[in-house]
């Protein structure tokens, strides 16, 4: 099964001066009172990175961007800043695990207009990842994998509204699964895609794979679980005329929402207690916020967000290869006897591994902050 696209473009660096002089105390005619003072924070330095993951360089100054990003006006050398976008470096791993077929697929892209091409109306650049769990067969998350990205780019509304065209790719991508003679449409798939262009990040879900980012320590969920016994969900299947048995969605699937499954749902376009529409969580990128973790309910069954979180960034800070990071996620999740197939996704931001968090000394006697909390509950996890 394939691992993902792998894309290794050069690196685009930009040179800026991240220093300027100015004068400390104004009745000093003395030039060692003048003291480098940093405007804004400078990019971090480029490390060396293993060929074998997929690297991109995002990191362009405002006045390079082609597009009106909101600031008007000319500013003064002193107010001018640079853009610092995220440099998109990802790793997967996918292992079949104790079951005897592997259903799940996946697909990393970290340059999207140099997947999709150049004359492409992309609005910045930008990076796509999916995971698919399949069930039933291979059929339905092969497809789902394979033609997603493309109902997202030639939607009408697509990129003026990303998220109307990414809810309407979703459910083309169902309706031309079930058009499919070729293919076993009772197969079915959940689906779980992240889309970012420039710092602007869309998780789009359906079904029970799962995001989660990883702030300065912190495990941040970018997607909720659809199961049947949710409580929203559960009330949305009621009200279609379905029901929850054990967990189960009409007794027979244990989520929600999934693509593919057309035994259980009614013709096009009708509602039904499964629906392949999915939940979206938009954020805004910012410094703190140092990788994705993407990974099918085989990971999650064993493994905390917190616990993932704080495992992958340890791992990072040692090797900074997120191909590595992903196969020992997936390896802890087979020591912890994960009973599934396992598949996660781990998406970098940055060039550089994530720093070392050191609280500042102080003759204060202070409690352990929330970040510390959460780093102890990640260890204690592990």
């Amino acid at each position: 099964m394939p691992l993902g696209m792998d894309f290794s473009p050069p690196f685009t660096m930009l040179e800026e001066k991240d220093s300027a002089f100015v004068v400390e105390d104004e009745k000093s005619e003395d030039l060692n009172d003048l003291k480098p003072v940093r405007k804004g924070k400078p990019p971090r330095h480029v490390s060396s990175l293993r060929h074998s993951i997929s690297t991109t360089g995002l990191m362009l100054a405002e006045a390079e961007l082609s597009l009106d990003l909101g600031v008007a006006g000319s500013k003064s050398s002193s107010e001018e800043k640079t853009e610092l976008l995220p440099m998109f470096r990802s790793g997967s791993c996918a292992e079949r695990g104790p079951k005897q077929y592997m259903e799940d697929e996946h697909i990393c892209i970290d340059n999207l207009i140099q997947h999709i091409g150049p004359a492409s109306n992309i609005p910045l650049p930008g990076a796509f990842y999916g995971v698919f769990d399949g069930h039933g067969g291979t059929d339905a998350a092969l497809f789902i994998r394979n033609n997603i990205l493309r109902f997202i780019v030639e939607d009408s509304q697509f990129p003026t509204c990303i998220r109307k065209a990414i809810t309407s790719a979703f459910l083309k991508a169902d309706y031309a699964f079930a058009d499919s003679s070729s293919l076993d449409i009772s197969s079915g798939t959940t689906a779980l895609t992240a889309i970012v262009f420039g710092r602007s990040m869309i998780v789009a879900n359906a079904g029970d794979c799962r995001a989660v980012l990883g702030r300065r320590g912190r495990a941040i969920e970018m997607s909720k679980d659809q199961k049947p016994n949710c409580d929203s969900e559960k009330l949305r299947i009621e009200k279609l005329g379905g029901v929850v048995y054990d967990g189960y969605l009409n007794g027979q699937l244990s989520v929600s929402r999934a693509l593919g499954d057309w035994h259980m749902k009614g013709p096009k376009g009708s509602a039904c207690p499964l629906s392949a529409e999915p939940e979206l969580q938009e954020i805004n990128l910012t410094e703190d916020d140092e990788f994705l973790i993407m990974g099918c309910d085989g990971l999650w069954d064993v493994m905390s967000n917190q616990c993932a979180v704080t495992m992958a960034r340890k791992e990072l800070m040692i090797h900074n290869d997120p191909q590595r990071c992903s196969r020992e996620l997936v390896r802890e999740a087979l020591k912890r006897n994960s009973c599934d197939n396992l598949t996660v996704i781990v998406v970098c931001f940055s060039s550089d591994p994530p720093p070392r968090i050191e609280m500042p000394s102080s003759r204060v006697r202070r409690s352990i902050s929330a970040e510390g909390l959460n780093l102890l509950k990640g260890v204690l996890d592990c």
